[in-house]
């Protein structure tokens, strides 16, 4: 089964110069979407296509498409991309062929797009969308049992992680885009040996390296979205830190899980790499034969042929130290998205399998994605197994959670022999004190 066409052919160059390195994250062959403006302006946010270090304004070249390609683009160019999401696949795929077309060299369009060019350095963005639910999984059974050894060490993982796909609603308002500042939170916590609760700022701020998914066209309510036609409903991916606060997280967390210590921040990156741009890095994806079988609503042949991406993340820690000493940061784990015990289709279908509605903006959350050596762990809570032992990081300085002024950056790409690397930027944010 393939998703391959010509928008992936590795033999494609840009007339933009600087998307033919090898280097960058956004040559021909990805494309991504954006919201964007000139930085420190007070122009209106509009989308925005990635090419090298350029944004192609897509209010400014909507009219040199036609046909679906110019409907698709016009809905592009709006402050949010919702609109544009909705549409469906047929118009996501006709603006990204005539989008490649364009930026091809030796395109007759060059000179007309090329004036309006604006360098990334010089632009400042907004969130992609406007983001009406978000769910978190839970989809890394690496960290599931990492984390459930801290707190069960005989028995990890619940009796349900290997049947059902695990996930919470989060807190769409507190989503930012990358370049994000928080202060660090407050809550109740609970020592160990406490007789009772304090109140006062978290000590275990920790990240979670994830990847988003955002959904397209939605579902109308009680129709369910069937394992095999996920993929007209998923426009693309971002990497997104979903902050967590480890202990109000661990005083709060039960009966109903996740609350204070989760929706006070999370961050996504500002460039969604669509659905199709990722086809050359999907993957097989297994299931341990001594594990329970998938369900027949989350099983199928197109599932298990390609419904893994390896998508590879990295993790960075900057200090206010390293800031202060132009230092660079600190890598601290990488892990890949292959890792995933469920795929994105499977939390689509099992999302909407009890007749739940999305709509387009939604976003999904894989959970925090750790592979399956430690130095692949995907938060400080698995790498400083559970705050017992502290991480040095390049300069000499040592952390078991996030201090204040500590900036966080994640990075993703997908490289593949016989297609062309392609990235998903950075997402970055920054912890300040608490208020």
């Amino acid at each position: 089964m393939s998703f391959i066409n010509e928008t992936h052919d590795v033999a494609l160059k840009s007339w933009v110069e600087s998307a033919n390195t090898g280097k960058s994250d956004f040559p021909i062959q990805n494309l991504p979407f954006a919201i964007f403006r000139r930085k420190g302006s007070a122009e209106a946010f509009r989308g925005g296509v990635a090419i090298g270090d350029q944004v192609v304004d897509l209010a400014a070249v909507a009219t040199l498409f036609s046909g679906d390609a110019a409907t698709a683009a016009k809905a592009a160019s709006e402050p949010t991309l919702n609109h544009f999401m909705s549409l469906g696949q047929s118009f996501w795929s006709a603006l990204r062929l005539a989008l490649s077309k364009a930026l091809r060299e030796g395109a007759s369009e060059k000179a007309a797009i090329e004036a309006t060019l604006i360098a990334q350095e010089d632009v400042e963005y907004d969130l992609p969308c406007h983001i009406g639910d978000y769910t978190d999984f839970y989809t890394s059974i690496y960290h599931a049992t990492a984390v459930g050894k801290l707190f069960r060490p005989d028995n990890p993982l619940l009796p349900n992680y290997k049947w059902v796909p695990i996930g919470y609603h989060g807190r769409s308002s507190s989503i930012g885009v990358s370049g994000q500042t928080f202060p660090r939170p407050k809550g109740q916590t609970k020592a160990p040996d406490a007789e009772a609760p304090s109140f006062g700022p978290c000590k275990r701020l920790d990240y979670e390296l994830e990847v988003g998914i955002y959904l397209g066209k939605g579902n109308a309510l009680g129709d369910s979205i069937a394992l095999d036609d996920t993929d007209s409903h998923v426009f693309g991916f971002c990497l997104f830190n979903d902050w967590s606060a480890r202990d109000l997280q661990a005083w709060e967390y039960q009966p109903l899980g996740p609350f204070l210590a989760k929706n006070f921040a999370s961050t996504v990156s500002p460039w969604v790499v669509t659905n199709e741009a990722l086809a050359p890095y999907r993957t097989t994806w297994l299931r341990d034969e001594n594990d329970p079988q998938p369900m027949p609503y989350l099983e199928s042949e197109k599932n298990r042929e390609v419904g893994s991406y390896d998508i590879i993340m990295d993790v960075a820690i900057e200090t206010a130290k390293m800031r202060a000493e132009s230092a660079a940061p600190s890598v601290v784990s990488q892990s890949s998205f292959k890792h995933s015990y469920w795929t994105v289709a499977q939390m689509v279908a099992h999302h909407t399998v009890n007749g739940c509605n999305f709509q387009a903006g939604d976003m999904i959350g894989s959970g925090t994605q750790s592979g399956p050596l430690h130095e692949e762990a995907g938060s400080l809570l698995e790498l400083t197994r559970g705050g017992k032992e502290s991480i040095t990081l390049n300069n000499g300085e040592s952390r078991t959670f996030l201090e204040d002024g500590d900036k966080v950056i994640m990075r993703g790409w997908c490289e593949k022999a016989g297609f062309v690397r392609i990235g998903f930027g950075s997402v970055e944010s920054t912890v300040l004190p608490a208020k």
